[in-house]
């Protein structure tokens, strides 16, 4: 027969309710303690029903999503990397002078780095500005997607239209409005035509197809609509036995023509098993309470496998059940008590009350099937099949995490629908309860297969929650009287479905023993979890086989490399290079760099001068005038807390008599902002008579260099600026420095940050106002963006609010004023939906009320290290605001939120 969920009988456990745990205590202003984090597992994202957090037992080493592939390395080494080529504004971001760009957080997916960026033009926000730039875990790009085609080019930033009238046309592109929520000014540049000024408006209400939430861009300067961006897709239900109702279901269609096909799966429609037709409707509302319904079996069904594929994607990785984005036909209606997958179909009857039943773990399990069958191996055999299908039932439960009277969080099979009317139809903490074994023996591969998964479900649930739970599960026996720690379903789930990777057609309980010890040791290098999958098959009495993998902790380990390998200088000048750091294995330790073997009156200097593993530092290389010549191999050494690596450099001192080049200094400049400056020519000498090749840092804004020592432009930004001239000839280099003055016009602005300590390196929080404790220079829990201090707030595990603002007044002759910072935002919680703990960043007026909310954000918003924010703020010039940061975190699981390198700059 096919492989099917079976029939047993136990009266159906009670539910407990949720428990989420305080992670961090009180601390004192610079030392905060970080305590192992619970694993919080809630609903997915865009699934509509409202369930709460339920705590599982696991460590912080193991709360990963299948995302979190990358190393923090690998992701740093991608942003360094995305940073440096965006910098260089090469010809694929088809860049205006005016455009800055932001990174987002970085992506990590098997292996590869995903790094975003959003575009800026004059500080505005562009539409079809955005691009992602893609690395190897090495850091290095491999391809990069750019949206816009072409440059914006000189484009006003100065509307013809008013905000209030683009509203209006906004508006009209609904049949009804009962709301606008706002309206922004934005450059929007998507498609082939040319860029244009417009106002964004996003308006609610109805539309042609229902409810509508629509962004629309209509052009500043002419009123005509540029583009329209509906926020809004249609499509739930009335379940059976999931909820609370309506449970949001994927559907196909539009207009009075729905049908149940999910859009983003293939292959999965919901179908009448009478006649194979997949149910169509009106209406994109489907079901009702009535469990003898095929249509609301199908609701349930569609649910729960749309469910499961969401957790397979988040936790392992996986597209789809079948491995290719696609699944099988569900059909409700078949006439008998079973649930069964055959290679084509899953097929859904009913039970002794008639009901159809589509309870989330019984798809799940018949779906688990599906997945176990397009996996190395095929259908798992000897008596396993059954305990791996159940295995993806529970776990999807778990992911789905519905509240009582629904599918609540348990590991009993098939409770809600009560198959038989006798109850569960298997039990994983306690198999023995319903008359299945909780121990393995040599009987076993021979037997029925559904009461031949009890040792497996055993195994599983130990694994999981362990002999004695904490979250309110049942407490579990062994077979060898022993004691199991758990790590949590998450954890146990990406171990059963590392193991199925290394299966094969001979597949059986020992082989399931050895796969899971070798997946358990992929995915963890402490061996805790390799340990508690050991201990849990001793268990349950699946003796050690001979191929069994064994595990020693990795120890804490790096490389280190320098870059360029080598370099020359004349004696009395210098050079740098970059010495990078590599994490090869266990945790990042502190490495100190020193350097040996350097000519008589040479010195090294670090910067910094100890880095964390992973972390890069600049190497100068400085010799005196009596520096002899010669070439000399100086070994760069770093020194961790548990290991000790070396790599060279080779510096040439050049000889008396060789090349030199001298470079003629112009003597400090003085110019005017907005004013062409008459073009500025430098020279230069070469000993042996070599053409020269110039170049330039620190020139004013506006201003550029040509190749043969040309200065031309325009200077932009008042200031004075130190610019250093290069002369080089290939082998040889000399330089010149001087100021160069750009004066204010007339009445106008200079270019500065208004900002008082804006990276707080004062050590003290003036001129800011802050919440005690907030001012921090913890640099081993939270690490400033630059220098030693940043602004710490939240973090606590408790309900708490911080707050950091300062006040100050931008003048009325700017034109320009932009806010500027660094955040960095970890977390406890694993939700993915829940915003738990905020941080609003607010614009107050001098009478400090709040004019605006520049930005929220929350725990969702957690990345592995800074992220650059930058807001308009040219409304606000001529007054006296205030800039605020307010943090507020709720009664457990600490968010922290740390803020550097502030900025409000005016021009």
């Amino acid at each position: 027969m096919p492989p099917s969920i079976g029939a047993s009988a136990l009266a159906r456990l009670p539910h407990h309710s949720r428990e989420r745990k305080d992670v961090r205590p009180q601390r004192p202003h610079t030392q905060r303690s970080r305590t192992p984090r619970l694993l919080a597992v809630g609903l997915a994202a865009g699934t509509a029903v409202a369930a709460s957090i339920t705590a599982l037992s696991a460590t912080a080493a193991h709360a990963s999503t299948a995302q979190a592939v990358a190393t923090p390395t690998a992701q740093t080494l991608a942003a360094a990397s995305a940073d440096s080529l965006i910098a260089g504004r090469p010809a694929f971001l088809h860049a205006s002078a005016n455009d800055q760009f932001q990174r987002q957080q970085v992506i990590s997916s098997n292996g590869t780095q995903y790094v975003p960026y959003l575009r800026t033009y004059s500080g505005l926000p562009v539409v079809g500005g955005d691009l992602v730039v893609v690395t190897n875990s090495a850091g290095q790009v491999v391809f990069n997607s750019v949206a816009q085609d072409h440059p914006i080019g000189a484009l006003s930033t100065t509307p013809t239209l008013t905000s209030d009238k683009a509203a209006t046309i906004a508006s009209g592109q609904l049949k009804s409005v009962s709301k606008v929520e706002g309206t922004n000014l934005v450059v929007y540049a998507l498609g082939s035509g040319p860029a244009a000024l417009a106002w964004e408006t996003t308006v609610d209400g109805t539309g042609s197809d229902g409810v509508s939430r629509l962004s629309v861009d209509v052009d500043a300067k002419t009123g005509a609509v540029l583009h329209t961006q509906e926020h809004v897709m249609h499509g739930s239900g009335t379940s059976a036995w999931n909820g609370p109702n309506p449970v949001h279901i994927d559907t196909s269609g539009s207009g009075s023509s729905y049908s149940m096909n999910t859009p983003n799966i293939t292959n999965m429609p919901c179908q009448d098993a009478s006649n194979n037709t997949t149910f169509t409707k009106s209406t994109d509302t489907w079901g009702s309470t009535d469990k003898t319904s095929r249509e609301t079996g199908c609701v349930d069904a569609l649910f729960g496998a749309q469910t499961e594929f969401k957790m397979l994607a988040q936790w392992d990785g996986r597209n789809g059940m079948d491995g290719s984005g696609g699944a099988w036909p569900i059909r409700v209606g078949d006439q008998e008590e079973n649930a069964y997958y055959d290679g084509s179909q899953v097929q859904i009857g009913y039970n002794s009350q008639q009901q159809w039943i589509g309870a989330i773990d019984v798809i799940a399990h018949e779906m688990g099937h599906g997945v176990d069958d397009h996996t190395p191996g095929g259908i798992s055999g000897n008596g396993t099949q059954e305990f791996v299908a159940d295995t993806f039932g529970a776990s999807t439960e778990w992911f789905a995490n519905e509240p009582s009277p629904y599918d609540v969080p348990d590991f009993t099979v098939g409770e809600q629908i009560n198959l038989t009317g006798s109850g569960p139809i298997r039990n994983m903490s306690n198999p023995s309860s319903l008359g299945d074994p909780n121990c393995y023996s040599s009987s076993i591969p021979g037997g029925e297969v559904h009461s031949s998964a009890g040792p497996g479900n055993h195994w599983f649930y130990l694994v999981a929650e362990g002999t004695n739970p904490t979250n309110g599960q049942p407490t579990s026996p062994t077979c060898n009287s022993s004691t199991v720690t758990g790590i949590g379903i998450q954890n146990a789930e990406k171990i059963m479905y590392g193991a199925m990777q290394m299966k094969t057609s001979s597949s059986s309980y020992l082989k399931y023993r050895t796969w899971t010890l070798q997946a358990a040791k992929n995915l963890d290098s402490s061996c805790a979890d390799f340990n508690t999958v050991k201990a849990a098959w001793d268990a349950v009495s699946v003796p050690a086989q001979s191929g069994d993998p064994t595990c020693s902790a990795s120890t804490n380990d790096f490389s280190m490399a320098v870059s360029p390998t080598s370099g020359s200088v004349n004696p009395g000048s210098s050079l740098t290079a970059t010495v990078s750091t590599t994490l090869t294995s266990g945790s990042a330790q502190t490495v100190n760099l020193t350097a040996s073997g350097l000519p008589t009156g040479a010195t090294a200097s670090f910067s910094p001068s100890s880095v964390t593993a992973g972390s890069t530092s600049t190497l100068t290389l400085s010799t005196a005038s009596t520096t002899p010549p010669g070439t000399y191999p100086i070994t760069i050494t770093g020194t961790g807390t548990a290991a000790t690596h070396t790599t060279s450099f080779s510096l040439t001192v050049n000889g008396t008599g060789s090349e030199t080049v001298t470079v003629n200094s112009p003597g400090n400049q003085t110019s005017t902002a907005g004013t062409a400056i008459s073009t500025l020519q430098i020279t230069a000498t070469d000993s042996a008579g070599k053409s020269l090749t110039y170049s330039a840092t620190g020139l004013p804004a506006g201003l550029s260099i040509s190749t043969s020592g040309a200065i031309t432009g325009t200077p932009t930004t008042a200031g004075t600026s130190t610019v250093t001239i290069t002369a080089t000839s290939g082998t040889a280099s000399g330089s010149t420095t001087f100021t160069w003055t750009v004066n204010p016009v007339s009445g106008g602005c200079t270019a500065t940050n208004l900002l008082g300590n804006p990276g707080f390196e004062t050590g003290t929080a003036t001129p800011w106002t802050a919440s005690s404790g907030v001012i921090n220079s913890d640099t081993t829990s939270e690490p400033a963006h630059s220098g030693s201090w940043n602004a710490w707030m939240d973090g606590y595990g408790t309900t708490h609010t911080d707050t950091l603002a300062q006040k100050v007044a931008i003048p009325s002759t700017c034109k320009s004023a932009t806010a500027t910072f660094y955040l960095h935002i970890d977390t406890a919680e694993t939700t993915t939906s829940t915003a738990y703990d905020k941080l609003t960043v607010q614009v107050l007026n001098s009478s400090g009320t709040v004019v605006s909310t520049l930005a929220t954000y929350s725990n969702l918003n957690a990345a592995s290290g800074y992220v650059s924010h930058s807001f308009n703020l040219n409304s606000y010039i001529g007054q006296t605001i205030s800039l605020k940061f307010t943090a507020t975190e709720d009664a457990s699981l600490q968010t922290s939120f740390v803020v550097d390198d502030t900025g409000l700059n005016v021009n």
